[in-house]
């Protein structure tokens, strides 16, 4: 059912972080997580961070995908997830543009999607050399973030390419994420941005009922982008009508869509603190 929270119930929880706190922890900076790239381009943006805690083992993993629309934004390792016992890894992708002179003038949406896709193959491959458990890695994001989550989450050829399973992964967790087919995605077909589309790069289109947990995370629903709450109440319905059997939505009053991810950062953790006994 769809659950609304308050500010003040958002942040009032909190995780025990008696013994998290004490822990050290080491970042990791721009480590390829491609083989090999074609150009100068993707080599630069196909890295991740990875901060993780240096004395302790078997933690879980949290694979952060920013926002920024898929033409801007940067590899982060939010500060709400820090210091909390867990291994937040930041990912760079390739950035779509408009911009035909550019570097990246070429990139698709497509391309987007495959590079998460790529760096979650990766997490799942490496982050026992760190002292993860890979069984306790859950994706999660802000808006194009939060898309790019959902995509390679229900669309499973997309991890399938790097040898991985997408069920594999503990839970999906996208912030305010598109669940039709990408505004921009649209805007380069000259579609209008108020013209909803569901095609195969639409996480709607892919919809199954054995993907991941899934905890869906949007603002309140006057204050959001674009109708971004009832894409993501439809989502959550489709889910439940196809039986998936753990499927969460949450709405924050009072939060506009970039304001709704410092209080999410706590729901999530709430949700892995839980998912992880």
């Amino acid at each position: 059912m769809n659950k609304t929270l308050s500010f003040l119930l958002c942040m009032c929880f909190l995780l025990d972080t008696t013994i998290a706190m004490s822990q050290t922890y080491k970042t990791e900076s721009s480590i390829p997580y491609r083989q090999s790239s074609p150009d100068e381009y993707t080599t630069h943006q196909c890295v991740l961070d990875i901060y993780y805690p240096t004395d302790n083992t078997n933690f879980a993993t949290v694979v952060w995908f920013h926002g920024g629309g898929l033409t801007g934004g940067d590899k982060e390792i939010p500060q709400e997830l820090q210091n909390q016992g867990i291994c937040i890894v930041g990912v760079r992708y390739r950035l779509c543009t408009d911009d035909r002179s550019a570097i990246n003038a070429d990139v698709k949406t497509s391309d987007c999607i495959d590079d998460a896709a790529a760096a979650a193959a990766w997490v799942m491959k490496n982050i026992e050399k760190y002292g993860g458990d890979r069984n306790r890695i859950f994706l999660a994001g802000h808006s194009a973030g939060g898309y790019l989550v959902s995509m390679i989450g229900f669309d499973k050829s997309r991890l399938a390419k790097y040898g991985v399973d997408a069920d594999d992964f503990a839970a999906l967790i996208p912030y305010s994420g598109q669940m039709i087919t990408h505004f921009h995605n649209r805007k380069q077909r000259g579609i209008s941005e108020l013209q909803p589309l569901i095609d195969s790069e639409a996480p709607l289109y892919h919809i199954r009922k054995d993907c991941p947990p899934i905890l869906l995370i949007c603002g309140d629903r006057e204050r959001e982008l674009l109708g971004r709450y009832e894409e993501n109440a439809y989502c959550w319905r489709m889910l439940k009508l196809v039986g998936h059997p753990e499927v969460h939505l949450y709405e924050l009053d009072g939060f506009d869509h970039g304001s709704m991810a410092r209080p999410a950062h706590f729901i999530a953790l709430e949700y892995i603190k839980n998912a992880s006994h």
